[in-house]
């Protein structure tokens, strides 16, 4: 997680090879072969021998939702010591050996997933999966170490506590979520941070690095053999099965509800939501079209035309369907002015309600649709971002062939879908979070008003 000192340098030259080489890959090199290595893991490869790098990511079940229930982060504090030290190698020596080699490695954790990424170039593969397999398989979280990084945490938390946007999202999460996994922070809290012991992280590790639940994809220089042979190298010493803790289904609490969280900023930060859709659920694209032309939409959607545009009540405003593994929501927000914070709200409501009884017009739809076809290739611009997307598509179950069935989808989806569909997402209440101190706007139960924003 820490540089160090003259190998900075070093490390930061030969990156920006690395990212230049990236970039000029091919954006359409997206053929993709289903890999088993001799072990039996398998893997999706997208080949690309023009250029000498090798990227992979990987994903594994168990984030932050395996986080014992009274100390909250340690899958975030496991994929921040994970990278410092591993097998014989202590933080120093491990990084040393990142930075001669021109090897990545990063590691985060979500709620529902721990993942991890590497990046190497062609020469030096091997070292860079060996280095892998140690992390994985003999991560060392020493004293040291782990202490130097949870003070970072710490800084971090602490900053948090005066941060509007943490204030109004861990407030939304711990009032949607009451006694579930979601409701605690993915980086914990002051008090649990502290609390959570080597051996937290060890049973971590222990319970959730297995090759069960493990997705990879791998983009790059590099052959199916080879590939199968390095994943086995990484990956292969894993045990079989996780040892994960069951996380039951659930649906967001307090819809109806405003809670205002005082604190003494110039602005009011705004969070809302409610529940969303499923990734499998056959209306989803009807929903991510909808959701576009609300607030999805950057600068073209109709939040920000009405809230930004027609007012200049914020400077941006925005939603996003989020399709967890035991969850499903539609989330957004914004910030705005103490004494315009009703005024946006109203205007939230209202553009929901809109789209909940009458849907989008037929030329909002054409539009999207258009846009959500031409823009996906950009998430194929690098091999970075293929071997990214690649992991996600296997972890919905969405299937090889997505990337060619995609744009069909898309254009299947009718008006009378999005309609439907719209009113499915908009015309119920949301869960609404304000920090600030926004003037005519209280915490209240609103679930007898008929308010959704």
């Amino acid at each position: 997680m820490t540089l160090y000192g003259g190998y900075g340098v070093m490390r930061r030259a030969l990156f920006a090879l690395v990212l230049l080489a990236l970039a000029a890959g091919p954006a359409g090199a997206t053929a993709i072969e289903r890999v088993i290595s001799p072990g039996g893991i398998e893997a999706w490869l997208v080949r690309q021998p023009s250029v000498p790098l090798v990227a992979m990511d990987f994903a594994m079940v168990g984030g932050a939702n395996e986080d014992p229930a009274d100390k909250a982060g340690v899958a975030h504090l496991v994929a921040s010591t994970i990278d410092e030290g591993a097998g014989d190698l202590d933080a120093a020596a491990y990084h040393k050996r990142l930075e001669d080699n021109a090897i990545e490695l990063s590691f985060t954790a979500n709620r529902d997933h721990f993942r991890g990424s590497l990046r190497t170039l062609t020469a030096n593969r091997d070292l860079a999966f060996d280095t892998l397999r140690l992390s994985l398989t003999a991560p060392r979280f020493d004293t040291d170490a782990v202490e130097r990084i949870r003070t970072q945490i710490l800084t971090d938390l602490r900053r948090a506590t005066t941060s509007p946007g943490d204030l109004a999202s861990d407030a939304w999460w711990h009032a949607a979520f009451p006694n579930h996994p979601y409701g605690r922070p993915v980086n914990g809290t002051l008090d649990s941070m502290a609390r959570i012991t080597i051996g937290d992280l060890r049973d971590y590790a222990h319970r959730v690095f297995a090759r069960s639940t493990l997705k990879i994809a791998i983009v790059g220089d590099i052959d199916a053999a080879t590939a199968g042979r390095l994943i086995d190298k990484a990956f292969g010493a894993l045990p079989a099965q996780a040892e994960l803790a069951p996380v039951p289904a659930a649906d967001p609490q307090g819809l109806g509800r405003r809670i205002v969280v005082d604190l003494d900023v110039p602005q009011s930060v705004i969070m809302f939501g409610g529940p969303g859709i499923a990734r499998n659920d056959p209306d989803f694209f009807a929903a991510y079209l909808v959701n576009h032309i609300l607030g999805g939409g950057a600068m073209s959607s109709r939040l920000y035309t009405e809230v930004r545009e027609k007012r200049g009540l914020a400077y941006g405003v925005s939603t996003g369907l989020v399709p967890l593994a035991h969850a499903q929501l539609i989330s957004g927000s914004t910030a705005t002015r103490a004494d315009r914070t009703a005024d946006t709200l109203d205007i939230i409501d209202q553009e929901m309600k809109k789209l909940a009884e009458n849907g989008p017009t037929e030329q909002e739809l054409e539009k999207t649709k258009s846009f959500l076809k031409g823009s996906y290739g950009l998430y194929f611009d690098t091999s970075t971002k293929i071997a990214a997307q690649l992991v996600q598509i296997q972890l919905d179950n969405l299937g090889i062939d997505y990337i060619d069935r995609r744009n069909g989808m898309i254009d299947a989806v009718t008006r009378a879908d999005a309609q439907r569909m719209a009113k499915r997402l908009f015309d119920g209440q949301m869960l609404v979070t304000v920090v600030g101190r926004p003037q005519g706007v209280t915490s209240k139960d609103l679930s007898a008003s008929g308010s959704g924003g």
